[in-house]
């Protein structure tokens, strides 16, 4: 090779589609984790006026999903709202239908208000009341039904940015707009709600849990149960997970859930975990401080929560219990043997 400069050599080779890693070792290996999304609130009560404005003048031919996407200003492109989680906010009208679909992507909807609609997953109908966790495990048919009166609006919570990343996304429609009922309505949730009694006959078909519909009414028992008998997490108060009932596991390979009950004077522990999470405010107002930046969220707030950032709840002010829900990707990372948490000092 005829002599040239250490510079017409670093030219000659990125065209070749090579680059020297000892110029781009930084930037490649941290020190810690730098994630790209920025904490960020989203205001309910902001932006259900537009839900509604948009089921007046939109037709479902226009826009077959009324979904509001929660994008994190980090995350513009393509639109998330954690670095691998997305988070939207849903609305159904009377009468309304949503197309049956099946994507690869995990999902499930928190039920913020309306009742009397249902989604239909492969086959079986479940039944939809504010607080309710119903889960769409990937590659299961989905499609959703109002039968009754005013709007129904959910929180939308999945996992396709990391599908996508992976570039492992396939979306599917069915034949029909909706599918025909073939199981009893709520069966998943009325064969597996009663804990560590499991049906013999079952046997797991995905690493999802089966079941349909963890019930509000199921979730306040289990808190009022345990009442003020524990202190909980320093961080976190008393936190309950929703668990596949087959391993006791997170209920999506990809996806936790988890109930948050904040005592009226709780002031968390600063903590930090790798795992991103996205926080709703389900019922009181609570204060957030994620790194340097303080969030009031008011009930059905919803909150993004970057990895790694430093965040503390804060319930000082208040006299009512704070209920939050949150899901993140820690079931991911851990399978990965990424995940890492702590607890910081004051």
């Amino acid at each position: 090779m005829a002599e040239i400069t250490t510079d017409q050599a670093y030219s000659q080779i990125t065209k070749l589609g090579a680059e020297p890693l000892w110029r781009h070792y930084g930037d490649l290996f941290h020190p810690e984790p730098r994630s790209a999304a920025v904490p960020h609130r989203w205001s309910f009560s902001d932006l259900r006026p537009y839900m509604l404005h948009f089921t007046e003048t939109l037709s479902l031919e226009e826009a077959e999903r009324r979904v509001l996407m929660l994008v994190n200003p980090g995350l513009a492109d393509p639109p998330a709202t954690v670095n691998s989680l997305f988070a939207g906010i849903q609305i159904i009208m009377p009468g309304e239908t949503a197309q049956a679909h099946r994507h690869t992507a995990n999902a499930f909807r928190f039920i913020i208000e309306g009742e009397s609609a249902y989604t239909t997953v492969n086959g079986e109908r479940v039944h939809m009341r504010p607080g309710d966790l119903l889960l769409t495990p990937g590659w299961h048919w989905h499609d959703h039904y109002h039968e009754g009166s005013g709007p129904m609006m959910w929180l939308d919570g999945l996992d396709f940015p990391l599908t996508n990343s992976f570039e492992a996304g396939f979306f599917e429609l069915f034949g029909d707009r909706t599918q025909k009922s073939s199981v009893p309505d709520d069966f998943s949730s009325r064969v597996y709600i009663h804990g560590r009694l499991n049906p013999v006959w079952e046997t797991p078909q995905t690493a999802s849990s089966p079941v349909g519909n963890y019930p509000w009414s199921e979730t306040e028992r289990a808190l009022a149960a345990i009442g003020d008998d524990v202190d909980g997490s320093e961080s976190e108060g008393v936190v309950l997970e929703y668990t596949n009932p087959w391993t006791g596991g997170p209920v999506m390979p990809t996806i936790d859930c988890r109930i948050l009950r904040l005592r009226p004077g709780f002031v968390g522990r600063p903590a930090r975990t790798t795992a991103s999470t996205i926080l709703h405010a389900v019922r009181g107002r609570a204060t957030v401080e994620v790194g340097d930046t303080t969030f009031d969220l008011e009930p059905k707030d919803i909150l993004a929560v970057p990895g790694w950032a430093r965040y503390r709840l804060d319930c000082a002010s208040t006299s009512d219990d704070v209920v939050l829900f949150a899901y993140s990707n820690r079931p991911a990372l851990r399978a990965l043997e990424l995940l890492r948490e702590e607890a910081l000092a004051d």
